[in-house]
C-alpha cells in the first residue's frame, strides 16, 4: 500500500513553527562570504555553519525569485556563470572544537593561512596566495626540467668549440728518463749487451737513442674528415638543444597551468559540495521535525540521515582532492617542499586563448611552423646528413699527424747522463685509411644512411603528432564550450525545481524528502558546470601550446 501524504491539500498554517523555520533555513542556506583583498593577512577561514532551525529565521534571505542567491554563480563579461572560490570568516563558524550542523568539526577543515612573518614559525606549512601569472613566473631557469635542458645547450656549444678546435695543436711538456741494461739487437742483427741511460726535458718527452721524440711538445693529430664536418655536426646539435629548451619551457608552463587549473577546480568543487551539504543537512532537520510533529515518516528521516552522511563523504573526498592538487602544483613549479599554494582567483570562468572559429587546417599550418619540437627535429636531420657526408668522404681524405719538439736531451753509459744539450724534432705524416678492406667503409655509410632516414621518419611522426594534438584540442574547445551553455541551462532548471519543491512543502502539499532529488540535481548541475569550464580551459591551454605558443597569463582576459 503506497504511503499517502497527510499534508496534501492543507495549508502551511498546520505546520509547526519549528518546521516552518527549518524550511526557511533550507530555502536560505547561508551563502559563504567571498574572500576579498581587504581581509587581514594571516586570517584563518573555517566553514560557515548551516542555518539553524530558529523560529526567528526570516525568509528575507530568499532571492527575488524565491530561491537563495547562488554563492557559486555570477556573470562574466561574456555572460557566463562564474564559479566562485569562497572563503569564510571566523565569526561565521561555531566555537573552536564544536561540530556544526553539517557534521564536520572545525578540526576537519584545513585552515587557509596567508603566509606572514608571524605565521612563519607555525607547524603548518606556509600557504602562499598565487594567481596564474605568479605560478607561471616560477617556471624558469631554476626549474629542474628547464635548467637541465639549458645545461644541455651549454654542453652542446662546448662540444661545438671542441670540434672546431680539432686542427689546433696541443702542447705537451715534461721530463722523461730511460735506462736499459741487457741485450739489444743492433741494426745488423747482432745481439749486444748494452747498459745505457737517456734524459729528455722540455716541450717533448720519451726520446730514446736515435729515434724521434714520441711525445712531441706541439702535436696535432686528427682525421681531416672530422676537422671538416665535426664543427657543422656539433653546431646543428647545439641548435637542436636550443629548441629543446623552448620545448621544455613550454611543456612546464603547460603542466603548471594545468596543475593550477586542477587546484582551482578542486576548490570550486569543495565550495559547491559544502553548500549542497548545508542544504541536505537542513532538509534532514526539516524531515526530522515533520516526523516528530507526527506529519512525516521515520523512514524519511533515516533516509535523510544517510543522505547527509553521503554528502559529507563527498565533501571530504573533494577536500582530499584539493590537497592533492595543491601538492601537484607545488611539484609543477618546483616550489620548496611542504609549501602550500592557494589560488588567488576566486572565480572560474571560461578562458579563451585561441578562437575556436579558426579552421583546424590553419591552426595545423601554424603549429607546423612554430612548434620548437619540429625545429629540433629538423636540426637533427641536418646533423645526420652531415654525419653521412663525413663517412662518405672519409676514405679520400687523410689522417694528419704534425709534431714539433724543443727539448734538452742527453745520456750516457750506465746510469750517467752527460752531454745534455738542445734538441729539436719535427714530424709530419698524412695517412689514408680504408677500413676493413672497404667493407668497414660501406658499413659506416649504411649506418649513417639509416640514421638519416630514422631522423626523417621521426620528423614525419612528430608532424603527425602535432596535427593530431591541434585537431584534438580544437575539437575539444568547440564541444566543451557547448557543454558550458548546457550546464548553465541545467542549473537554471535545477534552481527552479528546488524552489518549486520548497514552495510545495511550505503549502503542505508534499513531504520534505521529495525535495532531495532536486537538491541532488542542483549539486550535480553545479559540478557539471565546474567540470565543463575546467575542461574547456584545459583544452584552450593545450591548444595554445599545440600551435607553438607558451601558456602566458598576459593573454588571459
Amino acid at each position: 500500500m503506497p504511503f499517502s501524504n497527510p499534508l496534501r491539500g492543507r495549508t502551511s498554517r498546520l505546520l509547526p513553527t519549528a518546521v516552518l523555520a527549518g524550511l526557511a533555513a533550507l530555502a536560505g542556506c547561508r551563502a559563504p562570504r567571498e574572500f576579498t583583498a581587504a581581509d587581514s593577512p594571516g586570517q584563518t577561514y573555517s566553514p560557515a555553519p548551516s542555518a539553524q532551525s530558529d523560529p526567528a529565521s526570516p525568509l528575507s534571505s530568499v532571492g527575488s525569485s524565491g530561491f537563495p542567491e547562488d554563492p557559486c554563480r555570477g556573470n562574466s563579461a561574456e555572460g557566463h556563470r562564474q564559479i566562485q572560490c569562497v572563503g569564510f570568516r571566523e565569526d561565521d563558524a561555531d566555537a573552536a572544537g564544536n561540530v556544526d550542523d553539517t557534521g564536520i568539526s572545525n578540526s576537519d577543515v584545513v585552515p587557509v593561512e596567508v603566509a606572514t612573518e608571524s605565521s612563519a614559525g607555525t607547524d603548518l606549512p606556509a600557504a602562499t596566495v598565487m594567481d596564474l601569472g605568479t605560478v607561471l613566473s616560477l617556471v624558469g631557469g631554476q626549474h629542474p626540467a628547464v635548467g637541465f635542458a639549458k645545461w644541455r645547450v651549454q654542453q652542446a656549444y662546448a662540444e661545438q668549440i671542441q670540434a672546431s678546435s680539432l686542427w689546433l695543436p696541443s702542447i705537451q711538456a715534461g721530463i722523461s728518463f730511460h735506462n736499459h741494461t741487457g741485450n739489444l739487437q743492433a741494426s745488423n742483427g747482432t745481439i749486444q749487451d748494452v747498459n745505457r741511460s737517456s734524459l729528455q726535458a722540455g716541450f717533448g718527452t720519451g726520446a730514446v737513442g736515435a729515434g724521434t721524440t714520441p711525445n712531441p711538445g706541439l702535436v696535432a693529430r686528427f682525421h681531416l674528415a672530422d676537422a671538416m664536418y665535426a664543427p657543422s655536426i656539433a653546431e646543428k646539435n647545439a641548435w637542436a638543444q636550443g629548441h629543446a629548451v623552448t620545448t621544455a619551457l613550454n611543456d612546464q608552463l603547460l603542466e603548471a597551468s594545468l596543475a593550477w587549473l586542477e587546484l582551482l577546480t578542486a576548490e570550486q568543487r569543495v565550495a559547491v559540495l559544502r553548500d549542497s551539504l548545508d542544504r541536505t543537512t537542513n532538509l534532514a532537520q526539516v524531515t526530522q521535525d515533520f516526523f516528530e510533529a507526527g506529519q512525516g515518516l521515520l523512514s524519511d528521516a533515516e533516509r535523510m540521515t544517510t543522505e547527509k552522511s553521503l554528502a559529507r563523504n563527498r565533501l571530504v573526498t573533494a577536500m582530499e582532492q584539493s590537497e592533492v592538487a595543491g601538492a601537484r602544483l607545488v611539484q609543477a613549479v618546483s616550489a620548496s617542499g611542504g609549501q602550500r599554494i592557494v589560488p588567488a582567483e576566486q572565480i572560474l570562468i571560461p578562458v579563451t586563448l585561441v578562437d575556436a572559429g579558426y579552421d583546424a587546417g590553419t591552426l595545423i599550418s601554424q603549429g607546423l611552423h612554430l612548434r620548437p619540437e619540429l625545429k629540433e627535429a629538423q636540426c637533427l636531420v641536418a646533423a645526420a646528413c652531415e654525419q653521412y657526408q663525413r663517412q662518405k668522404y672519409a676514405p679520400f681524405v687523410p689522417s694528419v699527424l704534425l709534431g714539433a719538439s724543443q727539448t734538452g736531451f742527453g745520456g750516457g753509459v750506465g746510469s750517467t747522463t752527460e752531454s745534455i744539450s738542445d734538441r729539436m724534432d719535427f714530424d709530419a705524416a698524412l695517412t689514408w685509411e680504408l677500413r676493413g678492406l672497404g667493407y668497414g667503409e660501406q658499413a659506416a655509410r649504411r649506418i649513417t644512411t639509416a640514421q638519416v632516414e630514422q631522423a626523417r621518419f621521426r620528423q614525419v611522426q612528430l608532424m603527425d603528432r602535432i596535427a593530431r594534438e591541434i585537431t584534438e584540442a580544437h575539437t575539444q574547445t568547440r564541444f566543451r564550450f557547448e557543454r558550458i551553455a548546457i550546464a548553465e541551462q541545467g542549473i537554471t532548471s535545477a534552481e527552479e525545481s528546488v524552489r518549486r519543491n520548497l514552495d510545495r512543502i511550505r503549502n503542505g502539499q508534499g513531504r520534505p524528502i521529495e525535495a532531495l532529488q532536486a537538491i541532488r540535481a542542483l549539486e550535480e548541475a553545479r559540478l557539471a558546470l565546474v567540470t565543463a569550464i575546467s575542461d574547456y580551459n584545459a583544452a584552450q591551454f593545450r591548444l595554445h601550446r599545440a600551435i607553438g605558443h607558451p601558456v602566458c597569463s598576459s593573454e588571459t582576459p
